[in-house]
């Protein structure tokens, strides 16, 4: 199978870039309004979105002097696979939004850096082409496959059948957005997907609502189809992937997942996109953690910019983080060049971070990381 192969022309990394933010004011210029509107925005007032990242903020780290760390690294272990950097590309639709290479450029550079990746159900690059792009490095991080519950079981095996072919190594069920959230910015926009952008792994498939006269479009319509306990026992006996659940939030969900077998949770608002006012992702997961076991896979995403949400995130509980939206600005900036620099310097930030807090892996990184007042 022939190896996939990137738009010939790379990209040079705009000057001045630093850090992961300063990615955003050239991915914008190279962006549609449209578009930028769908990636960026959130739900409503982005209350939410923007306490993902202050609450990031607001957590203080507590430094250690004077010990070892020679030797230190940033290795750890996830689902029994080995992770260089306890980072995933969170799973994030239509990248080729962003870049003509979309997901196919990010796969190269999660690969280059020895990153996992999340592949969104909506993305619009096939599934077996990103697959081949991870492959191409001995080192890359593991890939998974999310997706959204479809009422439709054929399609669902069908599906499930590809992903276990392509050698996805877990699936992601997204349970937090039934339906779409009142995307304000979005709306104002105008956003609708240009021609040429398509979620190609389902095959173009729209689902038909047929309702009668006075029937709601969410209850009567959407509701009925969408995934419930049900759904994630279907998945588990038809797929021998392990499955997470990402989208769980309230503590007696969490125990319930735990019940049915599922083999991890990601700790997601979903960027701020459904729910307005929901707390962040930083208050959810130390109460997650409490409720599910200290042994329990938890992964987070929502706000995370800097090498020092990594170790704050782990500090509160997370076993790994998932980075949103500061990639594909990276790769609207620069294409695949762009991801594999903005991980780059993620990477070095967090290992700057661990050295400064006395860490010389992750799994010393703990709760005495962060400041407590005393």
């Amino acid at each position: 199978m022939a190896t996939p192969l990137l738009h010939p022309l790379l990209q040079a990394l705009p000057d001045g870039i630093a850090n992961l933010a300063d990615f955003e004011a050239p991915a914008k210029a190279r962006m549609t309004e449209q578009a930028w509107a769908y990636l960026n925005g959130g739900a409503a007032d982005e209350i939410t979105l923007r306490a993902n990242r202050a609450a990031w903020d607001g957590l203080l780290l507590q430094p250690r002097v004077l010990r070892d760390l020679a030797g230190g690294h940033t290795r750890s272990i996830l689902l029994g696979r080995e992770l260089s950097l306890p980072v995933l590309l969170a799973p994030i639709a239509y990248q080729r939004l962003a870049h003509q290479d979309g997901e196919l450029a990010v796969a190269y550079a999660a690969a280059a850096q020895g990153v996992g990746m999340v592949l969104s159900a909506q993305a619009s690059v096939g599934l077996d082409a990103v697959a081949q792009a991870m492959d191409s490095e001995a080192e890359a991080g593991p890939l998974w496959f999310q997706l959204y519950w479809r009422p439709d079981p054929g399609f669902m095996r069908e599906l499930l059948q590809r992903v276990e072919a392509a050698r996805y190594e877990a699936l992601v069920l997204t349970v937090d957005a039934p339906v779409h959230g009142a995307r304000d910015r979005e709306r104002r926009a105008g956003f609708e997907l240009p021609a040429d952008v398509r979620a190609v792994n389902l095959g173009g498939r729209k689902q038909v609502l047929q309702l009668a006269a006075g029937q709601s479009t969410l209850f009567d319509g959407l509701m009925p189809g969408a995934a419930t306990w049900a759904q994630v026992e279907w998945l588990r006996a038809h797929s021998r992937l392990p499955l997470l659940l990402k989208g769980v939030s309230h503590p007696a969900d969490a125990l319930e997942a735990r019940q049915q077998g599922v083999a991890g949770l990601i700790v997601s608002n979903h960027g701020g996109r459904t729910l307005d006012t929901l707390p962040s992702t930083a208050l959810m997961l130390p109460r997650l953690r409490a409720t599910v076991g200290a042994e329990f896979p938890l992964l987070v995403d929502g706000g995370i910019r800097r090498g020092t949400d990594v170790l704050k995130a782990l500090a509160l509980g997370a076993n790994a983080v998932l980075l949103g939206r500061p990639y594909v600005h990276a790769l609207a900036a620069a294409g695949a060049v762009g991801v594999a620099h903005a991980l780059r310097l993620l990477r070095d930030e967090f290992e700057i971070a661990m050295a400064l807090c006395g860490c010389k892996t992750v799994a010393d990184i703990d709760s005495d990381c962060l400041w407590h007042a005393r």
